[in-house]
């Protein structure tokens, strides 16, 4: 079972006095962990209970995020004209709407 980590992860685990076994994944590896981290995150983030635990996993959730668009060739401006469009066309989730059902 392997998982992708941030990049402090291994020496934080031997400054604790544990060992860790790594290996550097090649591009598509990486993009699809980064994939799952994101769920991962996304996971995490909706169990968290409180301000500070959802802070912290928006934080995490941001990281995974900023380093996908980076893995992807994505700029966050190509990301934010794209959010923008979409808005414009669809709209956004200010209204809080809950479709139930489509008849």
């Amino acid at each position: 079972m392997g998982k992708l980590v941030r990049d402090r992860i291994p020496e934080i685990i031997e400054a604790a006095g544990r060992g860790a076994r790594i290996r550097v994944l090649d591009r598509d590896e990486y993009r699809r962990a980064l994939l799952d981290k994101l769920v991962e995150e996304a996971r995490e983030l909706r169990e968290a209970q409180n301000y500070d635990e959802r802070l912290g996993e928006l934080a995490d959730v941001h990281e995974v995020f900023t380093a996908a668009l980076s893995a992807f060739g994505i700029t966050a401006d190509e990301v934010a004209a794209a959010a923008a469009g979409k808005r414009a066309e669809r709209g956004g989730f200010d209204r809080r709407i809950w479709l139930d059902q489509l008849r």
